[in-house]
C-alpha cells in the first residue's frame, strides 16, 4: 500500500489575520507550491526526515541563520503531532483502526516562512494520508480543527484555522469563525465558492523576508486577550472586509475586490508594526497600479492586476526589489 497526498499553498485574499480571533476570511489555494506526504505500510511506525529537517550546513553562519528562522525542529514534529491527534481522536470517538503500521516521509517546495502556509500544508497532507491509510472518513468540517490542534495544542505554534480550512477544502472558500459556533461546534461555517469569478490575481514573494509567523501571532494573541480596544476594533473591521468580499464575489461584482484588499493591508499597517521591507513590497506593487496585501503574515503579497501590460510592469517593479512574481493556478 503506497499513499501519496498533497496540500497546496494558500493566500489569504481578504480578512486575515482575523481567523484566529473569531473573524471572517476569504482564501484560496494554488497549485504552484505544495507539500506532499508519502505513506506506506511497514512493521513499525517510522517518520523520515524531509526538506525542513536540515542537519548539514556549509558554515557556522548558515547554522545560526537556519536555527534563528526555523528553530531546532523541522517537519517531523508536524507529522508526529498530527499522528498523535489523529490516533487520540479516533480512540475518543470509538473509531476502530486496522492493525497496521506505516512509515511516512514528506517533501515540500513551498517557500519557507513567507506566509504561504508551509507548516499547515505538511499537517493537512499528513491527516489526508492517515485517513486513507486507516480507511477513516472524518467529517470535513472537523479536519481543519484537528490540524490546528496538532500545531497549536501539541506544538505550541500560534496560528488560526484559516490555513487548515483552505488546505482541506481547497479552491476558494469564505470562512466565518463566529465565536459561539466555534466554541460550541469546534469549527466555523465554511462556504465553497466558484473561483472562476475572481479577477486576475498575482502572488509575489521574497525568501529574504522570511520570518517566523508564530512570533507575530503570539504578540497579537497577547494584545487580543488583553482586549486592547484598537485590536478588538481591527478584528471586527477585518471580518467586515471579508464579508464584503464574499458578498461582492457571490453577487457577481469582482471589481470591488481590489479596494477591499487594499483596505485590508492599510488597516493592518495602521494597527500593527509592519516591517519596512514588507511594506515596500506592497507599495512597489501599488506603484504599478495593482492592488496589494499580505497573503499571510509577511514575505508574500497577493493582489489583482488588469491586463498583461500591467502584469509585466508589476513583475519588473517587484523584481527590482528582489521579489519573484507568479500568476497563481488556483486548485
Amino acid at each position: 500500500m503506497l499513499i501519496k497526498t498533497k496540500s497546496f499553498s494558500r493566500a489569504g485574499l481578504v480578512g486575515n489575520p482575523s481567523d484566529g480571533y473569531f473573524g471572517k476570511t476569504v482564501s484560496f489555494t494554488f497549485q504552484d507550491f505544495y507539500a506532499e506526504v508519502t505513506m506506506y505500510e511497514t512493521p513499525e511506525l517510522g517518520f523520515m526526515p524531509g526538506d525542513v529537517d536540515d542537519a548539514q550546513f556549509s558554515s557556522p553562519e548558515e547554522l545560526l541563520n537556519d536555527i534563528q528562522l526555523f528553530g531546532y525542529y523541522g517537519g517531523i514534529r508536524l507529522l508526529k503531532a498530527m499522528a498523535k491527534v489523529f490516533f487520540a481522536h479516533c480512540r475518543e470517538q470509538g473509531i476502530a483502526l486496522p492493525r497496521r503500521n506505516f512509515t511516512v516521509q514528506y517533501t515540500s517546495n513551498i517557500p519557507r516562512l513567507v506566509g504561504l502556509a508551509g507548516s499547515s500544508a505538511i499537517c493537512t497532507a499528513m491527516l489526508k494520508a492517515l485517513c486513507v491509510f486507516y480507511e477513516v472518513s472524518l467529517p470535513k468540517e472537523i479536519m481543519p480543527t484537528l490540524c490546528l490542534n496538532a500545531e497549536k495544542t501539541e506544538l505550541g505554534i500560534q496560528c488560526g484555522l484559516q490555513d487548515r480550512v483552505i488546505q482541506i477544502y481547497e479552491g476558494l472558500v469564505f470562512m466565518d469563525f463566529e465565536k459561539s459556533l466555534v466554541e460550541s461546534a469546534g469549527h466555523g461555517r465554511y462556504v465553497e465558492m466558484d473561483s472562476h469569478i475572481l479577477p486576475n490575481l498575482y502572488i509575489a514573494f521574497d525568501p529574504r523576508r522570511a520570518e517566523v509567523s508564530g512570533i507575530y501571532h503570539q504578540k497579537l494573541r497577547v494584545l487580543f486577550e488583553e482586549k486592547k480596544p484598537d485590536i478588538m476594533s481591527a478584528m471586527s473591521e477585518f471580518a467586515d472586509l471579508a464579508q464584503q468580499a464574499y458578498d461582492a464575489l457571490s453577487t457577481g461584482h469582482p471589481e470591488r475586490l481590489p479596494s477591499l484588499m487594499n483596505a485590508n493591508f492599510d488597516l493592518r499597517d495602521r494597527i500593527f508594526n509592519v516591517s519596512e521591507a514588507n511594506r515596500n513590497m506592497v507599495f512597489t506593487a501599488r506603484s504599478a497600479g495593482c492592488s496589494a496585501k499580505f497573503a499571510g503574515s509577511g514575505g508574500t503579497i497577493v493582489g489583482t492586476y488588469e491586463d498583461e501590460a500591467q502584469f509585466t510592469r508589476l513583475a519588473e517593479a517587484l523584481a527590482s526589489i528582489g521579489c519573484s512574481t507568479i500568476k497563481p493556478r488556483i486548485v
